[in-house]
């Protein structure tokens, strides 16, 4: 069983939480991983905002697993993705869509009228997943990933609009 919330600075679980994430990260952004204390920086800021999705056993809170998350910022109007990610045990059972659909709620609320996030353009299955959650290209920044003895890779800017109710 799942639960997704948004991450308390003040959660008595807050340390092992962000570890986790960077845990995570390391694992499935390895060239480019955000490490414990860049997520501590990082969430220093008001407008910052995390999604933790767990994986309840027995439905006990304190046995909980750190299975993905989501690091989103909301400046007015305006929302970035700036990281997300799901651990490869739990990769394709939908954890993604499901914090996507968190993450609408909680844009909602804050009356957000675009999303943004940035993909690499031979990560097929992310710009898939994007495309479901109907983000569209915006941009495109060529070459903009370099690694040493390997051509560059563009970045996609990839926004999805969302309409007043």
């Amino acid at each position: 069983m799942l639960m997704i919330k948004v991450l308390s600075t003040h959660s008595a679980d807050f340390e092992q939480v962000l570890q986790a994430v960077a845990d995570i990260e390391a694992i499935v952004q390895p060239q480019d991983a955000w490490g414990y204390q860049t997520l501590v920086e990082s969430l220093k800021q008001d407008s910052m905002h995390l999604l933790i999705v767990y994986e309840q056993k027995d439905n006990i809170i304190i046995n909980t697993t750190v299975t993905g998350y989501c690091l989103y910022q909301v400046i007015f109007e305006q929302a970035e993705i700036l990281r997300i990610g799901t651990h490869p045990d739990y990769q394709r059972q939908g954890i993604a869509s499901q914090i996507f659909a968190r993450l609408n709620t909680e844009l909602r609320k804050h009356q957000v009228e675009s999303l943004l996030l940035e993909v690499r353009a031979d990560n097929t299955p992310a710009i898939a997943l994007y495309e479901q959650q109907e983000f569209a290209l915006i941009h495109k920044r060529k070459g903009y990933y370099q690694t040493p003895h390997q051509p560059a890779i563009d970045a996609l800017i990839m926004q999805r609009l969302y309409v007043r109710e």
